[in-house]
């Protein structure tokens, strides 16, 4: 719960943000939405990656039609994940024209900079959330400073201007980002829409402004928050990014909900920014998603690379034993396993995990004690180690996590 102030708790067809929930991960897809069949696909292996909420470009009638036909064979898979509509330019229209996508959808996330200009856009932005209020609907209010109201800009620069201490203009940015999501949710609220089923976002692409509007925003209102830096990038970058942004603020108790906006690479699966947003939230301590492996970055003591290949083998073992496990062995996902490399922080790491073992070093006696919840069981040697381990591995989860 979000210590500076408390969180509304949204109702989002079952899965719960806000409030005193467990921070929610969610993902999006980069299908065409019309194209039911890759859409179903994607959102099916987001879902077995771990994503809890799966957002949906709602762009065309072709993309509307389609919706109530994805929700259809999701339901008929077995993957009851929340399909949330994501709406710009023509929302309105399309929810009106389109009662069963509306029905469908389990939020709509809106963006006020792109909801329409000058008198069009309070009758446009009115007319959505009254359609999430006639079918029941949370909304999230998604602003992005790359689509901001241009006209409470241009108000804000003016009012500025005639301070006798202007403020700078990054300052002016975000704190146009902030006032265009309050007073849309404030307005939203005037129109009927209850305050714990508005979801509020406020996405930079600079990891400072980022962190300085959602501390401005947890202070001033107690709408759930979703967390995401826009337009992250590629690979490592995107990554690092985001990991530094989120980490802050969820660190803080700032956010209920996260999702990591990477740039995949051509033909790469879109599961990664699930996986990602899943380790930030186990490194920081507030939720566990699968057993995690510490091994060691290896030195001219470890000359060997096998304890690399060994922690490898056990991080792919873990991989593709948890779909099982989790099912089987409730608390597996808390799981601590050590594989390290030498005698110098070797024994000390293995006796904090569940179960360790230490490798011999370069020039250091050829065996490999084995410790479990902090006590020493047994010395391996020869040239079985690994698949030693891994069955001694598999061994304590049975053993100490139980079956169903």
């Amino acid at each position: 719960m979000n210590p500076i102030l408390s969180r509304h708790a949204v109702d989002i067809s079952g899965v719960v943000i806000g409030g005193s929930a467990p921070i929610a991960v969610q993902s999006m897809t980069n299908t065409d939405t019309a194209d039911i069949a890759a859409t179903v696909d994607q959102i099916g292996r987001l879902y077995q990656a771990g994503s809890e909420l799966v957002r949906i470009t709602v762009n065309n009638d072709a993309a509307a039609r389609a919706v109530p036909y994805i929700v259809e064979q999701l339901e008929d898979r077995g993957c009851p994940v929340p399909v949330i509509g994501d709406f710009h330019f023509n929302g309105h229209k399309l929810l009106r024209q389109h009662g069963a996508c509306a029905r469908a959808l389990a939020k709509y996330r809106i963006n006020p900079g792109n909801v329409g200009r000058g008198k069009k856009r309070d009758s446009q932005f009115s007319e959505m959330i009254e359609m999430a209020c006639r079918y029941g609907k949370p909304v999230r209010i998604g602003v992005n400073w790359g689509s901001l109201d241009q006209q409470l800009l241009a108000n804000l620069l003016t009012r500025n201007a005639n301070l006798a201490a202007p403020l700078s203009l990054q300052q002016i940015n975000r704190q146009a980002v902030i006032d265009s999501a309050l007073e849309s949710a404030a307005f939203a609220e005037e129109i009927g829409l209850a305050a714990n089923r508005i979801v509020i976002s406020c996405k930079m692409s600079r990891v400072p402004d980022l962190v300085d509007v959602y501390q401005n925003l947890a202070r001033r209102c107690q709408y759930a928050l979703h967390l995401g830096l826009t337009e992250a990038g590629m690979g490592d970058q995107g990554i690092v990014a985001s990991s530094t942004a989120l980490a802050i603020l969820l660190n803080q108790g700032i956010g209920d909900t996260i999702r990591i906006s990477l740039t995949p690479e051509p033909g790469a699966q879109r599961e990664r920014e699930v996986k990602v947003a899943q380790q930030i939230l186990q490194s920081l301590d507030i939720r566990s998603f699968a057993p995690s492996v510490t091994a060691c970055p290896g030195c001219g003591r470890t000359t060997s690379e096998y304890f690399q290949v060994l922690a490898r083998q056990i991080q792919h073992e873990l991989d593709t034993s948890m779909p099982e496990w989790k099912h089987r062995y409730p608390g597996v996902e808390t799981m601590k396993v050590a594989v390290m490399g030498c005698v110098v922080n070797g024994p000390g790491e293995s006796k904090h995990a569940n179960i360790g073992i230490s490798l011999p070093g370069t020039g250091e006696q050829p065996v490999a004690p084995v410790y479990e919840d902090g006590c020493k069981t047994v010395t391996l040697k020869g040239d079985d180690i690994a698949a030693e381990f891994i069955g001694l591995v598999k061994t304590y989860v049975q053993t100490h996590y139980g079956s169903n």
